[in-house]
């Protein structure tokens, strides 16, 4: 299938009226949670996932996409009126968005954010047309060698590059690779982990486990944390949004560089949009003239990072999408929630599922539009969702992810799982071990079991399979290389600050 009706194909797709609306739904609703501190769009997509069990894989996805850019855009509002990001990637916003917002230009700055916001997103979908195709073709020469080096390398990335402690990180991995071991081996049919309960027989559940950790343990976090009070924030009106030639100039060229550091960076596993907006904010303090006005109102201190983690989330979805590889642990659920469907994300996706592939793409454009659609005149709508008192709102969350667990198989064990694992994850979030590697664990790690063990079928056990060709070979390389950067870094630092005070002592004697 040549471009041109691949494009007609995806567009044809997304226009259906049932992937129109829950488009619509997805982007709307990825707004509110983005807008409300403390929720997010994996909190979200969790507990959406029940819901996909009964819709089409295209509209499911489709729907999930749509929460997933679109808390980029709500979470801008809150960090620009609250000083409060309302997820992690917005967080950067707050410096110059906050004291924009105090000067009495709230509306300039949300508009500013939106426009950059899009044109983000929009570059990201151009090269997601381009190279998911083109990378889908050359990994269909991959083998199982291949993949399990590839896979492997996705792992140590995403939980050593994450931030945090590397240690920590690599625990939580290998944490969620225990747990994919749960039930029945693909391979003999022998049973493990199953501890004697046969609603363990077809293994931990991904629902279960992503509403847990990102659902119920953010809630009671967030319910410990929090007073239980709405937000007072800033009033914004349609004629305060209108930015001047000024505000434009000043934002061009911030939004062009942050579009192409979030492109790159949003397909790299691991690194994501909130390393990708920081990034994006260090790179337009350190060419900026005047670095001096950043923390003080820049406009390129919030066109830039917003525009950066806009395209970094949309060009996250290459490798998920082209390779099966998720980047992060919202990857990693969408992932699942292909799999839910008998979709295998990987090479053969754009082949073997066309409408989907294209189709997804497709509806990136049109959310997109629905998105500064509605963030230019419904501002005022979202402003006052702010108002909202927090207990009524996370009591009711709670309530909705009991139900949607339950209705998944009818099953009072999926209930009393994902409360368990929403009481791990509040001591994991205490103990600052990331739930992002542990997920990415229990997706791929059965993964790279199957890869692993059908390559060793066909080396016959000889462990040499996995550096006999460039692809592993390289991959492997780079996987020892991360660990012992990431390892290393600290060290290096350490060993930096003590040669500095050392210095500053020999100095001042």
């Amino acid at each position: 299938m040549d471009y041109f009706s691949a494009i007609q194909l995806g567009f044809a797709t997304a226009f259906e009226w049932n992937n129109l609306v829950f488009c619509f739904v997805g982007v709307a609703l990825g707004t509110i949670v983005g807008l409300l501190p403390g929720i997010g769009a994996l909190s979200t997509i969790s507990m959406l996932l029940p819901l996909t069990f009964y819709m089409e894989p295209t509209t499911a996805i489709i729907m999930l996409a749509g929460v997933f850019y679109g808390a980029q855009y709500g979470g801008s509002i809150a960090s620009i009126l609250l000083n409060i990001p309302g997820t992690a990637t917005n967080a950067i916003t707050c410096l110059d968005g906050y004291p924009l917002a105090r000067n009495g230009r709230a509306g300039v700055a949300l508009a500013v954010t939106t426009l950059s916001s899009f044109v983000g997103g929009s570059f990201a979908i151009l090269v997601l047309m381009l190279m998911g195709p083109m990378l889908a073709d050359v990994a269909l020469a991959f083998g199982a060698p291949e993949y399990t080096a590839i896979m492997v390398f996705g792992l140590i990335a995403a939980s050593t590059l994450s931030g945090g402690s590397m240690l920590k990180g690599l625990a939580m991995v290998a944490a969620g690779v225990v747990l994919g071991t749960v039930g029945m081996d693909m391979n003999t049919g022998v049973q493990r982990f199953q501890f004697g309960r046969n609603e363990l027989s077809d293994g931990l559940s991904i629902v279960a486990i992503a509403m847990g950790l990102f659902g119920v343990a953010e809630i009671l976090v967030n319910l410990m944390r929090s007073d239980g009070s709405p937000f007072k924030v800033h009033s914004v009106t349609l004629r305060s949004l209108i930015p001047t030639k000024q505000d434009v100039k000043e934002s061009t060229m911030p939004t062009v560089r942050g579009t192409l550091i979030g492109t790159v960076l949003g397909i790299l596993p691991g690194t994501g949009a909130t390393i990708a907006s920081f990034i994006a904010y260090a790179t337009e303090k350190r060419v900026s003239k005047t670095p001096q006005i950043f923390g003080k109102g820049a406009m390129a201190g919030i066109s830039s990072p917003e525009a950066a983690n806009n395209a970094a989330v949309q060009s996250a979805f290459i490798p998920t999408l082209s390779l099966g590889i998720p980047g992060d642990a919202i990857m990693a659920v969408m992932l699942g929630a292909l799999m839910i469907h008998g979709i295998s994300p990987g090479p053969g996706l754009v082949n073997q599922h066309p409408e989907l592939f294209w189709g997804l793409i497709a509806s990136f454009w049109i959310g997109n539009v629905i998105l500064l659609i509605l963030n230019l005149p419904f501002i005022g709508v979202f402003v006052r969702i702010l108002k909202i008192p927090y207990d009524a709102l996370y009591v009711a969350m709670l309530f909705f992810i009991c139900v949607g667990v339950f209705s998944i198989r009818n099953n009072v064990f999926d209930i009393f799982l994902v409360i368990g694992f929403g009481v791990v994850g509040v001591f994991m979030i205490l103990g600052r071990y990331p739930a992002a590697p542990l997920l990415l664990g229990f997706i791929l790690g059965p993964m790279i079991e199957e890869n692993m063990r059908r390559a060793l079928l066909l080396s016959r056990g000889s462990f040499d399979v996995f550096v006999s060709t460039p692809v592993s070979a390289s991959f492997i390389i780079l996987s020892v290389v991360t660990l012992v950067a990431t390892a290393g870094l600290p060290m290096l630092q350490k060993g930096i600050r003590k040669v500095s005070n050392e210095v500053a002592v020999e100095d001042n004697q």
